[in-house]
């Protein structure tokens, strides 16, 4: 697995999004694979969460027959927490201050998810 080129699709979204300050990949199952994060933040923490709101999101798409989910965003007081499916083996989790951008972050995610995959799957 090429980590440093995971690293800097991290470090590129987080560059080319106001308000994104923290990045995590994990496999669907919440282990994480690479992080960019804070000190203060828990990459082990952040992406068993992210694994379970995917779950329930995935549930939900499949219940309310609206497809395949690509994507949950967590809006709270202090900012937010996107969690994007990268097809059925990982995740993407992008966590935001009051400030993100949340439609550029939309905008830019989906390059972004589309590579993560390739380089996940040679």
């Amino acid at each position: 697995m090429d980590y440093d080129a995971l690293a800097a699709e991290l470090r590129k979204l987080r560059e080319s999004v106001a308000g994104v300050t923290d990045t995590v990949i994990a496999a669907v199952d919440g282990i994480p694979i690479i992080s960019d994060v804070a000190d203060s933040v828990d990459p082990l923490n952040i992406s068993a969460l992210a694994a379970a709101n995917l779950g329930i999101a995935r549930q939900a798409a499949e219940v309310t027959r609206q497809g395949t989910l690509n994507q949950t965003v967590v809006f709270s007081s202090g900012g937010y927490m996107a969690v994007y499916a990268i097809g059925r083996i990982a995740l993407l989790v992008v966590l935001g201050d009051s400030g993100l951008n949340l439609g550029r972050l939309l905008y830019e995610s989906r390059p972004v998810t589309e590579r993560i995959g390739s380089i996940l799957t040679p």
